[in-house]
């Protein structure tokens, strides 16, 4: 599913990874469903072995590791017991406390796909699609003898194209072929040349309007292109083997494979220098440039733009927002210099990498050894019935997320989670009102905008309706991409119609929760609502550790340094008077400055740069602040205090933070670690615990902590 372009997610975005080859890893950081507590689940163990039983994990403050200093590294006091005995396992680059749950999800899910992959009669049509969908995806004997048959078609097509006037037509035939044209992510859409969606406008968040992004790359972002690193030219060396071997697989002479090699790391290279930082990219300004039609034609003649929104079914827009008109001035010249061979060998790459995990055991194999392990450090694979279970997530979420709904979100968790959203929102309001730097016209504008955000919690109002995709048992490649054409035209179809304010980005099975600054609302999906996150068993202070800081960092997005640029309508206005904005981008600064660091997990000279973690940055601080501020007025209506002793032991105070620390605990590959840090807006789960906590006094009271030790920020930030 999509997340539009400043849509702020909560999770460390590991989903990019897999986004690299659709395959890569176990997709989000976090993954639950609700199973009865202290259950185990007999399919699929850390490292995705059969009959292997998981566990759901729960918090223990008896975790924590007494013969560390808590205000010394209060990650590794919370954590530490935890990590050493979690190591990462063999098929996995990311080990957290909701790694766990996203195996009971996984295996939720696949027992609904078992249950409805039989080819029986009697199957409703939506369980049809689902069952064979799965059941086309696990007949690895079936996809090994197709071997590349099934892709011939498409590499014949390219072979066909006559002159550089016929690659308009194959662009928007690859945007119906593989995932990304409608998707955009921090850094590029993840598609062949570009990608191309309905979109809200800026200035008038009531309409949608076609968006155009840059794209074209393969590796994650236009560093890997670019950096002149001893380590980033290495990668760059190693990718053009690995295209250079697909070639190969696909069929070419290894002189041929060279030869196209060298085209598209030219090709892809090109793009990549003409592309927006991932840095300037965040400043919805500079994405916002309105064009005509013409003037789309005249940035880029080498395209038949009028053929190419026939091709894709587009309705004729107001205007077209082009997010990097430099980007697209670049690329027309990348289409006038270079003959039409360069092109058809990068067109062919787009198709085999994009297949790649599709496909046969050599190529899935050849995909694997680039992507997972030398780009992000898997050691061997995921198994196959976990990567189909994602790949039906990704495809047909809306089908598979309604049996999850019914069998993993009882009514009385939504209950309680909008009950903690609302006492999140009142301690907002509560601070907003009590800032000293904000004039009383900026709080009007912002208690406007807090009122205004509407809360989405476990699943959406309406479910898609998949009746026009065409699934068969026949063909995995065949049912993807039939799915991804009908996601690519659903989002183009949005172009002038009434937004629709019901949409959902995520599925209901995942974990993780955004912030949409042009619908205002704030989204949570059934996934993240599970233990250790959100644990119907565990008291107020677990809760809002946990989940109330999820809540509270997603509220926080609408008035982060993107989302404050947005009014309580979605609309880019600027309703900060002149000082406000200036006392506001100081404190900003604090922020940036403190989380542009050295990351030395990621390999020497490292560096994560503040300016693009700022925006989550400023939502877990402040979420963590207005989480602690709503858990003390719940206990107050219980008549408790933060101070009071559970039977534990630990204050209310103590809980509410150990729980906090303990959903981030993590064991992270130095591979993706650098992959995270160059690439991903989130910073590094031990930055989002200790950086936030050594700038709240509370943490500080609540251990005890003295002026001079490492949980004590001289200079401590605050925005919220």
């Amino acid at each position: 599913m999509p997340i539009s372009r400043f849509t702020s997610a909560f999770a460390l975005s590991l989903t990019m990874c897999a986004a690299l080859s659709s395959q890569v890893l176990s997709a989000q950081s976090l993954s639950v469903q609700t199973i009865p507590a202290n259950s185990v689940l007999a399919a699929g163990g850390a490292s995705g072995d059969e009959g292997k039983a998981t566990k759901l994990e729960h918090f223990d403050p008896n975790l924590v590791d007494k013969t560390l200093d808590p205000c010394n590294d209060f990650y590794k006091y919370a954590c530490n017991k935890w990590l050493t005995a979690n190591p990462i396992p063999a098929d996995q680059v990311y080990w957290s406390t909701g790694s766990g749950l996203q195996l009971w999800n996984e295996n939720l899910l696949r027992e609904t796909l078992e249950g409805t992959s039989a080819n029986d009669p009697k199957r409703t049509a939506v369980h049809q699609k689902i069952g064979d969908y799965y059941a086309a995806c696990m007949d690895e004997s079936g996809i090994e003898a197709s071997g590349l048959k099934p892709l011939q078609p498409e590499l014949e097509r390219i072979a066909a194209l006559k002159s550089k006037k016929d690659i308009t037509l194959e662009i928007a035939h690859l945007h119906h072929l593989s995932p990304g044209a409608w998707q955009y992510g921090d850094n590029q859409t993840d598609s062949a040349f570009f990608g191309f969606t309905g979109q809200q406008d800026y200035d008038d968040a009531s309409k949608v309007v076609a968006q155009i992004d840059q794209g074209g790359l393969s590796l994650p972002s236009r560093d890997y292109y670019l950096k002149t690193d001893d380590k980033s030219k290495e990668l760059l060396k190693k990718y053009r083997a690995h295209v250079q071997k697909m070639f190969v697989l696909a069929g070419e002479s290894e002189a041929q494979a060279d030869s196209d090699a060298g085209a598209v790391i030219e090709l892809e290279t090109g793009m990549a220098q003409a592309q927006m930082d991932n840095v300037t990219r965040r400043d919805p300004k500079n994405i916002n440039n309105k064009m005509t039609v013409a003037q789309v034609r005249a940035l880029t003649p080498s395209i038949d733009w009028d053929a190419y929104l026939k091709a894709v079914k587009a309705p004729a827009s107001e205007h077209y927002i082009v997010t990097s008109p430099a980007f697209f001035r670049a690329e027309e010249k990348l289409i006038a210099d270079h003959p039409l061979d360069h092109w058809q060998a990068y067109m062919r790459w787009q198709v085999i990498h994009r297949s790649a995990p599709l496909l046969s055991k050599a190529v899935v194999d050849e995909n694997f050894d680039f992507f997972a392990r030398t780009l992000a450090g898997a050691e061997q694979q995921r198994p196959r019935w976990r990567r189909c279970v994602n790949a039906a997530d990704r495809d047909l979420g809306d089908a598979l997320g309604q049996a999850y709904v019914d069998r993993a979100f009882p009514p009385e968790s939504r209950a309680r989670t909008i009950q903690m959203v609302h006492s999140i929102e009142t301690a907002l309001s509560a601070d907003v009102q009590s800032l000293s730097w904000m004039s009383g016209e900026t709080k009007t504008q912002a208690i406007t905008k807090l009122k205004g955000i509407e809360d989405k919690i476990g699943y959406p109002s309406h479910w898609h309706d998949y009746s026009s995709v065409a699934i068969t048992r026949d063909s995995y490649l065949h049912n993807v991409a039939q799915a991804t054409s009908f996601e690519f035209e659903r989002w183009v179809a949005k172009v002038g119609k009434p937004v629709d304010r019901a949409e959902w980005t995520m599925t209901p099975p995942t974990i993780n929760a955004y912030y949409d600054p042009q619908l205002n609302t704030i989204n949570f999906p059934a996934g993240i609502l599970q233990p250790p996150f959100f644990d119907p068993k565990m008291d107020d202070s677990v809760n809002y550790g946990a989940i109330g800081m999820v809540i509270g960092h997603e509220i926080i997005h609408g008035f982060d340094d993107e989302g404050r640029k947005f009014d309580a309508h979605g609309n880019l206005r600027d309703w900060w008077t002149a000082e406000d904005g200036k006392q506001y981008d100081e404190r900003g600064k604090c922020i940036s400055d403190e989380y542009t660091q050295d990351v030395p997990d990621a390999g020497a000279g490292v560096k994560q740069n503040g300016l693009l973690t700022q925006g989550e940055d400023t939502a877990d601080n402040g979420g963590i602040r207005l989480a602690l501020n709503a858990l003390e007025a719940a206990l107050k209506q219980q008549g408790k205090s933060l101070e009071d002793k559970g039977s534990d032991g630990w204050t209310y105070r103590q809980r509410f933070f150990l729980s906090n620390a303990y959903s981030w605990c993590a064991n992270v590959r130095p591979e993706i670690t650098r992959v995270i840090v160059t690439t991903d807006p989130h910073s590094m789960p031990v930055f989002r615990i200790d950086n936030v906590l050594s700038n709240l006094s509370e943490f500080q009271q609540a251990f005890g902590c003295k002026a001079g030790q490492k949980m004590v920020r001289a200079n401590a930030c605050r925005v919220w």
